[in-house]
């Protein structure tokens, strides 16, 4: 296949051709060009050399992004480490991994659970030569070893370990088929170019931040400015300075909404944008709408996961409808099914409810070392069971209600979706966050249970007045029969509410 990076590719060949001055990545004040990135990448590559397996301590810096492309060039397989992992956690990615060499920036201190690897820090600063932005680089560097540009499509790129809701984290092997064929259909859909320029915030150990938010725009020789935490600041900042797309979780444009009443340059900045693109979670409509109002743009919603990487979106083209992620993007095959797992559900009526399976070459390769769950987790004609459930518009949108396991509650004989009632929640002006969920009903098989964070926690919406506004809004066999009330609701680091939480609660 082709090489994942061509503008690196050019900048490798040519040092002082065009490809290489231009800027390829910036944190906060530190910055490489493609020039000074190829040949930091693959010196560092150099020093991977033939290892089976590396990890990468993943926090958000020009380290990681560094660390992640000298591992590609070099053609060894990188774990990305979540740096808030729990002892526990990290020492079953590791053991289950079994990486030779962890890269980490200088002076990170590791945990003791790393202390077997060897450790390389990917020095920057200390490499002769000089920069843009004071990052010091090489002027020259060995190639990474031949071949390792043009590795075959089915070569495991990274493995990215799940959350863990239902079990120990399992390690998804993504090749690097995958990647490519993942960014160039969303190239395709948000008509993605070279000449955009993308700020974000996000976590560089999963495929949101990293490789949607890193490597998209590395391939398509554009740049990144990465916010190293989020900041509705420096979303402003970077807008105005010529940012052209923005990556956000759910949490960060609720951070948006709620400050774009007061913020009036930040509602021009998001109004110069090309592209705003919230992913990971689903977006609330009343958050949709209160940006929408303030700026002129809509947020756009994808859907992925990380043994999938993405699936669908709404394209940039295409209708940006609040609470939809659009369409399947070029290559990918979506279906839903019944109960069974094989019926296909053939309603598009935006109402029949079943499980998204997908299938194409977006997919991983296997859990690394779980034979049995890769099996489980495929049909036998080859579509992977998402555990996501979701219905189909009319015209193909599909509208995700959540997961199979935690959001599709079965009452009074309806198969109900928990995200159309949070949304429908979300609507009413005294709840500040809902989620939904289930429990067992003598009855009703499951009543459908609210989780309320309200605006006014001295003055909270009564529950009878939430079960009539889900009533009037959605129907009748839809609207709670339990509110609880909260102070906040539990969130992983991405954002998602984890809702086993809730229900031990």
């Amino acid at each position: 296949m082709s090489p994942l990076f061509p503008a690196l590719t050019e900048a490798l060949a040519d040092p002082d051709g065009t490809a290489a001055h231009r800027s390829a990545l910036r944190f906060g004040d530190r910055s490489l060009t493609y020039g000074e990135l190829a040949a930091t990448a693959a010196a560092l590559a150099s020093r991977i050399g033939q290892a089976e397996r590396i990890a990468v301590w993943a926090t958000p810096t020009l380290e990681t992004a560094v660390a992640v492309v000298a591992a590609l060039l070099a053609g060894v397989p990188a774990v990305p480490l979540n740096p808030k992992s729990g002892g526990s956690e990290l020492g079953h990615i590791v053991a289950d991994s079994a990486p030779t060499l962890v890269l980490a920036a200088p002076g990170d201190q590791l945990p003791p659970t790393l202390a077997a690897l060897e450790r390389i820090d990917v020095d920057i600063e200390g490499i002769e030569g000089e920069g843009e932005g004071g990052v010091r680089v090489p002027r020259s560097a060995a190639p990474p070893a031949p071949g390792a540009l043009d590795l075959a499509p089915e070569s495991p790129a990274l493995v990215v370990y799940t959350s863990g809701t239902t079990g120990p984290p399992k390690g998804a092997v993504i090749p690097r088929r995958a990647i490519a064929t993942t960014l160039d259909a969303l190239a395709d859909a948000w008509q993605w170019t070279g000449d955009d320029v993308l700020v974000h915030g996000l976590p560089l150990f999963h495929v949101h931040g990293l490789i949607l938010g890193i490597l998209g725009p590395l391939r398509r020789g554009g740049s990144v400015r990465h916010l190293g935490r989020f900041e509705t600041a420096g979303v402003t900042r970077e807008l105005n300075a010529g940012a052209t797309m923005l990556f956000g979780v759910p949490t960060m444009y609720h951070r948006i909404a709620e400050t774009l009443p007061d913020d009036p340059a930040l509602a021009k900045a998001l109004a110069r944008a090309r592209l705003l693109v919230s992913g990971s979670a689903a977006l609330p409509v009343h958050d949709h709408e209160r940006i929408a109002e303030a700026t002129g743009r809509r947020v756009i919603e994808r859907y992925g996961m990380t043994e999938t990487l993405m699936n669908t979106s709404v394209r940039a083209d295409g209708e940006p409808r609040a609470g939809t992620v659009g369409v399947p993007l070029p290559g990918v095959e979506l279906r839903l099914t019944e109960e069974d797992g094989t019926t296909t559900v053939e309603a598009f009526d935006g109402e029949t409810v079943g499980e998204i399976q997908v299938r194409g070459p977006n997919l991983f390769t296997e859990y690394l070392n779980r034979p049995d769950a890769t099996a489980a987790a495929f049909t036998a004609d080859g579509w992977f069971r998402t555990g996501d459930v979701a219905v189909r518009d009319p015209d193909g949108y599909v509208r995700i209600v959540g997961r199979k396991a935690t959001d599709l509650i079965k009452s009074g004989g309806y198969k109900i979706g928990a995200g159309e009632i949070e949304n429908a929640l979300l609507e009413h002006l005294g709840v500040r966050e809902a989620a939904v969920t289930g429990e067992p009903d003598a009855d009703l098989g499951e009543r459908i249970v609210a989780w309320i964070v309200p605006t006014d926690p001295q003055s909270p919406p009564s529950a009878g007045e939430l079960a009539d506004h889900v009533a009037d809004r959605l129907a009748p066999h839809k609207r709670p029969r339990v509110v609880h009330y909260l102070d906040a609701l539990p969130r992983n680091d991405m954002g998602k509410i984890m809702k086993r939480a809730l229900a031990h609660d």
